[in-house]
């Protein structure tokens, strides 16, 4: 029960899951088909899947860094959302996309965990969004050199804090792939 009265469906968001983003990743292989199988049945069961794919210097449009992993196949009738900032709500059309599919409820998958996932699950709830997070069905790339934790803690702690995350009319969830359910209320 999102903050949105008319808004009663679900949608997939497959974030940032680009060649250059998800080389090296941790458990890329794993999570890229955790991914793939929500999509699948997301497909199957008439569930809108929305792809944000992000542009910078270093991800150009039309490059093979750019482009989303081989292993996932945008079908006719998904739609796909441009970005250049973390948060896939900010200077996109992201929320028009889901507000022409009547949705107020947002399943995220994708990379990575400490930037684009967790400024997207941020960015979903302040606009009223109930979230739910994949637990199973995120990544990130090694920071350590820079002073970050372990990629595997970075998930952890993501998805540990936003079991707890509150607001006013709307939800935060934390599942494994298997538990995602894609019917609403």
């Amino acid at each position: 029960m999102s903050s949105f009265q008319d808004r009663p469906n679900t949608a997939l968001l497959v974030i940032d899951l680009q060649n250059l983003v998800v080389d090296g990743a941790f458990r890329r292989d794993e999570v890229v088909g955790t991914v793939k199988d929500l999509v699948d049945r997301a497909h199957e069961e008439n569930v809108p899947v929305v792809w944000v794919q992000h542009e910078a210097e270093h991800l150009l449009p039309n490059t093979h860094e750019w482009e989303f992993v081989p292993e996932l196949q945008q079908e006719d009738g998904d739609r796909l959302v441009p970005k250049t900032y973390g948060d896939a709500f900010e200077g996109t059309i992201l929320n028009e996309v889901l507000e022409d599919l009547g949705v107020g409820h947002i399943v995220v998958t994708g990379a990575e965990t400490d930037a684009c996932i967790r400024s997207t699950i941020h960015g979903g709830f302040t606009r009223g969004y109930d979230v739910t997070l994949v637990a199973d069905a995120h990544t990130a790339g090694d920071k350590t050199e820079w002073g970050a934790p372990p990629v595997e803690q970075v998930i952890d702690h993501t998805n540990l804090y936003w079991q707890f995350q509150g607001g006013v009319g709307k939800t935060a969830a934390v599942e494994t792939a298997d538990q995602v359910s894609f019917v609403t209320g």
